[in-house]
């Protein structure tokens, strides 16, 4: 068995502890906190069909498509804390990461490159939210369609079908799936219209496919809201308060360094395909086209583009290296002393990922980091004062405060498909930047209690107004109540 133990299964090992290792960070995403709240709503009073968690909307109805996520999220949280948290977020991104693994082509020094710079690529959005899940679907079923056209290889077609229904009850990323699946049936078919020498999935195959991707449809229908689910990523992409405002619906910032490695892949595959003896299949350029168009249009769809392109470029590369004979022979057994020497290599770079994954859990520094990015300061005042009405929050902090302050309801959290364009736009956005309307608009929504970032334009505002008192500031937040209060509470 020791024997068994090659350079190429502890290279494999070594990449995925590496991985995990990786994607295990403080959870810091605001909108983590009330999808956890969310989903111990739904465990304690069942599915949520309207707005409970602003005053803004309250009582608006809301297919909330991510309930099983936020199930569970929330089972994780309630178990073990951050550290639930951490692992199911760096677990999901190693199972897709896996998954990937499995789409790819080479040796497993090829594989364990293209992985590496894989996770680069596609952690820039990763946290623990309901796109994890989807993250984590999207490379299974990446990895169903590659597989079905590969000879000698399972063809598990129907594994889409139960695959997307439950899909459709986790998370509206659903649509990758249809993507990916549309890509493989559009382009294959164009491929044997065209007569491509490369391997792509037969007639038989095709037809199934077109039935797969309709049954896919109805059970993607089998949710709580029924076919109110299908139009929820067609509403979400429409939002232009999105892509203007918030930074992960915007396209890449490529003076951040954490784009970087999504640009090292892009041109790497373009490299790759050009030096290959392969021409580009036509699913091979809907992939890379599609994909990347979806990545240069928002951010968060990086972890898209790096499942669908990944296993061309090894495609591609492995193809390069072959057609030069330089093609490594993996070795089947290995001496007792090589294989012991491999063990204790794993187990010593295991324990320092352990080490890496405990340390972004430590309570200290977990609210340390807190501290740093939520307004800790000011919930602490709130639930010590406890001043009476209702809130103006900053966007940024909405979906923490629905979790750190239940008693009192948001003005707008990350739920941008609940609020829409109109109220994001003409009445939060306009708000927060001290617009002419701010006190018009504070008073329709009976608004005492504001916490926004200090310096924002609402802030300096309302510290130079009378009417309001600050309660604390520093250099995250500023808290201001309204000396006489207005409304319900006065």
């Amino acid at each position: 068995m020791i024997r068994r133990f090659t350079i190429e299964k502890t290279v494999a090992l070594i990449v995925f502890m590496l991985i995990f290792a990786m994607a295990a960070r403080v959870p810091l995403d605001t909108d983590t906190w009330w999808h956890i709240r969310s989903g111990g709503e739904t465990l304690q009073n069942g599915i949520i069909r309207a707005d409970t968690f602003s005053h803004s909307v309250d009582g608006t109805p809301w297919v909330n498509h991510s309930w099983g996520a936020q199930v569970i999220l929330y089972a994780a949280w309630s178990l073990a804390g951050y550290t639930g948290l951490v692992v199911y977020m760096a677990g999901l991104a190693t199972i897709g990461l896996i998954f990937v693994w499995k789409s790819s082509a080479g040796n497993t020094y090829l594989r364990a490159f293209a992985m590496i710079l894989c996770a680069a690529t596609a952690a820039v959005f990763w946290s623990p939210r309901p796109q994890m899940l989807s993250f984590a679907l999207s490379a299974v079923v990446f990895w169903i369609l590659s597989e079905a056209r590969t000879p000698g290889k399972r063809d598990r077609l129907w594994w889409l079908v139960p695959i997307m229904g439950v899909w459709g009850n986790l998370h509206a990323g659903f649509s990758i799936g249809f993507i990916f699946m549309g890509a493989f049936l559009v382009g294959d078919t164009l491929s044997r219209l065209a007569r491509t020498p490369r391997t792509v999935l037969t007639w038989p195959q095709l037809r199934r496919l077109v039935l797969v991707i309709a049954l896919s449809i109805v059970a993607l229908c089998i949710n709580p809201y029924g076919l109110q689910m299908l139009a929820v990523p067609f509403q979400t992409v429409g939002i232009g308060a999105l892509q203007n405002f918030i930074q992960e619906w915007n396209s890449p910032n490529f003076h951040a360094r954490q784009t970087w490695p999504f640009l090292a892949l892009l041109f790497g595959a373009a490299a790759a395909l050009g030096l290959s003896r392969q021409r580009i299949t036509w699913t091979e350029f809907f992939l890379l086209a599609g994909t990347g168009f979806l990545a240069f249009s928002a951010g968060r769809n990086i972890a898209v583009f790096a499942v669908a392109v990944t296993p061309m470029f090894t495609v591609h590369v492995d193809d390069y290296l072959r057609e030069r004979g330089w093609v490594l022979r993996p070795l089947q057994r290995v001496t007792a002393l090589s294989g012991a020497l491999n063990i204790v290599i794993v187990v010593v770079i295991g324990a320092f990922c352990l080490l890496k994954v405990a340390s972004v859990v430590l309570p200290r520094l977990v609210q340390e980091v807190l501290d740093d990015t939520y307004p800790t300061a000011a919930v602490t005042a709130l639930q010590e004062r406890r001043p009476p009405g209702t809130m103006f929050n900053s966007y940024n902090w909405g979906g923490y405060l629905i979790y750190a302050l239940p008693e009192y309801p948001v003005f707008v959290d990350g739920r941008t498909d609940l609020y829409g364009d109109a109220f994001l736009t003409d009445d939060y956005l306009h708000v927060a930047l001290g617009g002419s309307r701010t006190p018009e608009v504070l008073t329709e929504y009976g608004v005492n209690i504001v916490l926004v970032e200090t310096g924002s334009g609402l802030a300096r505002l309302l510290m130079a107004d009378p009417e309001w008192e600050t309660v604390t500031t520093d250099d995250l937040a500023t808290l201001l109540l309204r000396r006489e209060p207005i409304g319900d509470a006065s």
